[in-house]
């Protein structure tokens, strides 16, 4: 049985615009209601405006107006397990907190870690507000 979020989001791959590094990566976050928000990476020319595809997907997600997400699920044709990079995990804690992410690759693997784990000490709004 397949997971639908790891479904989703090697779905969401397949519209990545990633024509300067053929790195295609899609993203498919689940929210309290289990509704899956997908994404793609999208690249520039200036490669510094690119946007990742787990900021896609959370972006989208929030401007549609889900809240309270439980799970996010990350695809990529490596052999490696692509985790999220900086910025992502950035985002991921400031609009998910500690969320459960599921690494995937085409060729079936998978590996299931909190966002804790990578991101053991983040900055979030505790430590501007007054």
């Amino acid at each position: 049985m397949t997971d639908p979020l790891v479904s989703a989001a090697l779905k969401a791959r397949e519209h990545a615009h990633a024509p300067y590094s053929n790195f295609k990566v899609g993203a498919a976050l689940e929210d309290g209601a289990g509704i899956i928000h997908t994404g793609c990476n999208v690249e520039n020319a200036t490669y510094g405006l690119a946007v990742c595809a787990e900021r896609v997907a959370v972006l989208k997600a929030v401007s549609e107006g889900a809240r309270g997400f439980t799970r996010i699920a990350v695809a990529a044709d490596t052999e490696m397990l692509t985790p999220p990079c900086g910025a992502c995990r950035q985002i991921l804690w400031e609009f998910c907190g500690d969320i459960e992410i599921v690494l995937v690759n085409l060729g079936g693997k998978s590996e299931t870690l909190r966002l804790s784990s990578l991101f053991p000490r983040p900055f979030d709004g505790s430590f501007i507000e007054p």
